[in-house]
């Protein structure tokens, strides 16, 4: 069974969506570069020639006119850019990064990760021709270093990619700066102002509430060609939006009206109706989501692997190769990203834990903070851009070579990390990838004994807690997971209720009866009765399980009759609104979400890596400990 929530479904967790799709596209991205490098090997002047091939644009007397290669790098990586931003808008508004205090560390780690490797590649050149290109040494290709670590850490945790996405969400932003002061010519004012007006249009209409994506497009368009036409790099655009894309849940009160415009089509299948309950489904997701949905794949799999074969191809010999590994700027490029991203990382990472005697540390352990620190040397995106701004001719081809070389030995370096971390024991393994960092929690409130229906013993490691609907059919789906997970010994099961009634009439009415059953101390034999028998819910039948049962129906009758027991199921509505669950079943474990499927395999993956979380917990430092808790 590989059922997901409705909230996988219709929302899919955002970071491992990310993680995926950059997964699968690195593989598409390396392909384009061998490509590259054999295109220009066999035929050198035909590579050029293709991305010197010239493109416009004419609208009456108005004529925009690129060669081919600055369309992708000025046009199409503004997509790039733009999912670049929408991703660090999300980790602030949905991820760890929600709580500003964990941003001190990656924040501080990205810019001393930029600033090192700037200074070796300025050291190495000190004098020469090619110091100006110091900005080619200083960003970290977040997406394809991602990708290369989920292709050469097997079994490595979500965790690692988190930190090293959070430690890196400031390198493109600064990147992209250094493009706008540095390595644009010829700056022209006016047009920057109209590119900053017509974004202050696009917020405007934002702030208005509208949410149509054409009416943003006419705008976009317009910054974009100013930011071109000005002299700074238009791809700035895509950054820009993209940080000012709101992420957030769709809410439950959203999605029930959107089930009542369903249901109002349902009922008069008319066009009109079908347009309003299309448009109404798609306004529950955030801009972000939605932005995300449509350009991610496109930039991943299409952009970035065009803009590779694009930028890439140099003609490689024997006698290139000596002149290019003889060349400070290559030596400059390797150096920056394999020696200064490493020590960057590691150095502040420690060194803040050191100074913060351990209030602010990596979120990862110490084996998860060095892999981060040599996959950060992988670098191509925004460095070949920048070093097409920068050089030309052979000192270019230099930089590309010092950029594959870096991403190369970064790989290596990587790989070698993880595979003495695996050859470790189980618990030093563990600690070495997860640190003892707390997590941050998403239930609200925590599970209380005295008030929750709880299953399992209370010193249980593990906490499951599941978010149900009686009625719907993908909770009941999920049941037999659930009790053969319950034959663990150190894991303890809560079920709070979550009817959904604009689908499912009777869901309210058999919460309602767990409760009345509860009452006379029978909810968990009441539970499994009604997700045995979800298709027969009425209150007949209702009755007929509390005899089954043994309970008093009379009294099991009158509360029904009185919805004796709503409140106590309000409460729980409140719960998940306030946990952000709007669809069934949402599971949380240990108070932190589980996103993705919730077959026997996972869900058992999920509670061994969560069981050893929590024996970490345990073992850590009573000063640690006592930190956590000021914190909290």
């Amino acid at each position: 069974m590989s059922d997901r929530t409705i909230w996988m479904r219709s929302l899919a967790t955002p970071l491992r969506a990310f993680l995926r799709t950059e997964a699968g596209s690195a593989g598409v991205l390396v392909a384009a570069i061998v490509a590259a490098l054999l295109w220009a090997n066999l035929d050198l002047g035909s590579y050029e020639a293709v991305w010197r091939t010239q493109l416009a644009l004419r609208l009456g007397n108005l004529e925009l006119s690129r060669d081919l290669h600055t369309w992708i790098n000025s046009g199409l990586m503004t997509l790039f850019f733009l999912v670049v931003g929408l991703e660090t808008r999300r980790e602030f508004d949905l991820g760890d990064l929600r709580d500003r205090r964990r941003f001190v560390l990656p924040s501080l780690a990205g810019v001393i990760g930029m600033l090192i490797p700037v200074l070796i590649f300025l050291a190495v050149n000190h004098g020469g021709p090619g110091a100006h290109g110091w900005g080619v040494a200083m960003s970290t290709d977040t997406a394809l270093a991602l990708g290369l670590l989920a292709l050469l850490g097997r079994g490595v945790p979500d965790r690692v990619r988190i930190f090293l996405l959070t430690v890196f969400v400031v390198d493109d932003l600064i990147a992209l700066v250094v493009i706008a002061l540095v390595y644009s010519d010829d700056i022209k004012m006016m047009p920057i102002m109209v590119a900053v007006a017509a974004f202050a249009i696009m917020l405007a209409i934002r702030a208005a509430g509208v949410r149509r994506g054409s009416a943003y497009v006419p705008f976009a368009v317009v910054m974009w060609g100013a930011l071109l036409v000005s002299g700074v790099d238009p791809v700035v655009a895509g950054l820009a939006i993209g940080l000012t894309a709101f992420a957030y849940s769709p809410g439950r009160a959203e999605l029930e009206q959107v089930s009542g415009l369903f249901r109002s089509f349902r009922e008069q299948p008319t066009p009109k109706l079908a347009r309003t309950a299309s448009i109404g489904l798609a306004n529950t997701l955030s801009p972000n989501d939605r932005l995300q949905r449509i350009y991610h794949p496109w930039s991943s799999y299409v952009i970035v692997p065009l803009f590779g074969l694009a930028n890439a191809g140099i003609g490689i010999d024997g006698p290139f190769l000596a002149r290019a590994f003889a060349s400070p700027v290559t030596w400059g490029v390797l150096l920056g990203f394999v020696v200064g991203k490493p020590l960057a990382v590691i150095g502040t990472s420690a060194g803040l834990t050191w100074i913060s005697r351990g209030r602010v540390r990596p979120a990862v352990g110490w084996a998860g903070v060095l892999g981060s620190g040599t996959i950060a040397g992988v670098s191509f995106t925004v460095s070949l851009l920048i070093a097409s701004l920068a050089f030309t001719g052979d000192q270019l081809a230099e930089a590309k070579v010092g950029v594959l070389s870096a991403a190369i030995v970064s790989s290596a370096l990587t790989w070698t990390v993880f595979r003495f971390t695996n050859l470790l024991s189980k618990e030093k393994r563990t600690r070495a990838l997860f640190g003892d960092v707390t997590e941050l929690i998403d239930l609200i409130p925590e599970v209380d004994e005295k008030y929750d229906h709880v299953r399992g013993p209370a010193d249980a490691s593990v906490t499951l807690v599941q978010y149900g609907d009686f009625e719907c059919p993908y909770c009941g789906k999920a049941e037999p997971v659930i009790r053969q997970l319950l034959g663990h010994a150190d894991l303890r099961f809560v079920w709070r209720h979550l009817p959904l009634s604009d689908v499912h009439p009777q869901a309210q009415l058999a919460a309602e009866a767990a409760e009345a059953a509860a009452a006379q101390g029978s909810f968990w034999q009441m539970h499994d009765l009604l997700l045995d028998h979800q298709e027969k819910l009425n209150i007949p039948d209702l009755i007929k399980y509390a005899g089954d049962l043994g309970l008093d129906q009379n009294r099991f009758h009158d509360d029904l009759i009185s919805h004796a027991h709503a409140a106590r199921i309000d409460s729980d509505i409140d719960s998940a609104d306030n946990s952000g669950v709007s669809g069934t079943p949402t599971f949380f474990i240990n108070g932190r979400r589980h996103y993705g499927a919730y077959d026997i395999n996972t869900l058992t993956a999920a509670i061994r890596m969560a069981r050893a979380r929590a024996r970490l917990g345990r073992e850590a430092p009573a000063t640690i400990r006592e930190q956590e808790a000021q914190r909290r």
